[in-house]
């Protein structure tokens, strides 16, 4: 029965996916190490050239990126070139790379690949999610304004340090030696705190018997396991290894106010850090998924965003 459900999530998305006029598709990426290095990127967009302005559609580290994004990808093709990629090591994308991916070069990965997916010339509007956050963030860094832009971020902590995440132990409630148990649970007990601890909502999948929910859980966290582990330690934010500056292009944060991941202050924390060209909007009684709890308020708040930005793709067109 629980992996019923599973297949049950893949054909909504799916369907959600298609009815939007987005199709899969993969680029192999050329090495860029002289090792030989495989890198694939799977993705989902509408196919042929962008005849509409890209926007790129990046995931944190929940199951599936088409699940993340259902509620989006419709609203947003009607105005956008959508493509929403798996990053490196999650879905059908892979890397053969060692050490694991940072956020940065999971960037770059991306980069890579944006010529094939828009050309070579195209600007592309870019949307994150947590940990597509920091991926987004590293890109527009990468890349520059004439390349990347303008820039939405949702719920991602970009200050993120060591004792945030024990703090986010604490409100765990104990008996988790690392944020990856929380994040990656495969049991039931782990799987309905996470889903407290995400969603200031209740959710209906709360309500499954046990061996359901870890059945499902078994299901969606297992796939590359240790690979994602391994992300979340290759990750720069919160070391030396990365400081916070301002972008050139104009950023959008977006914050569920009862975000128990990464708290509601640190969302003026980051604003504060990335200048002047950042505009903050608080989406009341949501928590870490504003996109999914509260859908139609946040596509119009990116929307919005995206169409009226200074340079924007859109007004290119």
């Amino acid at each position: 029965m629980g992996f019923g459900v599973i297949p049950l999530m893949e054909y909504i998305a799916r369907r959600a996916f298609l009815a939007a006029g987005l199709r899969p598709s993969t680029v192999t990426l050329p090495s860029t190490s002289g090792d030989g290095e495989a890198r694939t990127i799977h993705y989902w967009a509408p196919p042929g050239e962008p005849r509409l302005p890209p926007l790129l559609l990046i995931h944190g580290f929940g199951p599936m990126a088409t699940w993340q994004w259902r509620r989006q990808v419709g609203p947003f093709s009607r105005r956008f070139h959508v493509i929403v990629p798996d990053l490196l090591c999650f879905g059908a994308s892979s890397s053969s790379s060692s050490p694991p991916p940072s956020e940065s070069a999971q960037a770059a990965a991306l980069l890579d690949a944006l010529p094939a997916l828009v050309g070579t010339a195209a600007r592309v509007a870019v949307a994150g999610t947590s940990y597509g956050g920091f991926v987004a963030y590293a890109m527009a860094r990468a890349a520059g304004p004439e390349r990347v832009g303008p820039v939405a971020i949702s719920n991602s902590d970009l200050l993120k340090t060591a004792e945030d995440d024990g703090a986010f132990l604490e409100r765990a409630g104990g008996g988790w030696t690392h944020p990856a148990d929380v994040l990656m649970p495969l049991d039931a007990r782990g799987a309905r705190r996470l889903m407290e601890l995400t969603f200031y909502r209740k959710q209906a999948g709360a309500m499954l018997p046990d061996f359901v929910i870890r059945d499902i859980m078994k299901k969606l966290f297992s796939d590359k396991r240790e690979e994602k582990i391994e992300l979340m330690n290759a990750t720069t934010v919160g070391t030396d290894a990365f400081q916070l500056t301002p972008l050139a292009q104009d950023v959008l944060l977006i914050w569920g106010d009862h975000d128990q991941i990464f708290p509601l202050d640190k969302a003026f924390a980051v604003k504060s850090c990335l200048g002047d060209h950042v505009r903050l909007e608080i989406i009341k009684k949501t928590g870490h998924v504003p996109q999914m709890e509260d859908p139609d308020r946040f596509n119009k708040i990116v929307l919005d965003f995206l169409l009226g930005s200074q340079g924007s793709p859109s007004n290119e067109h």
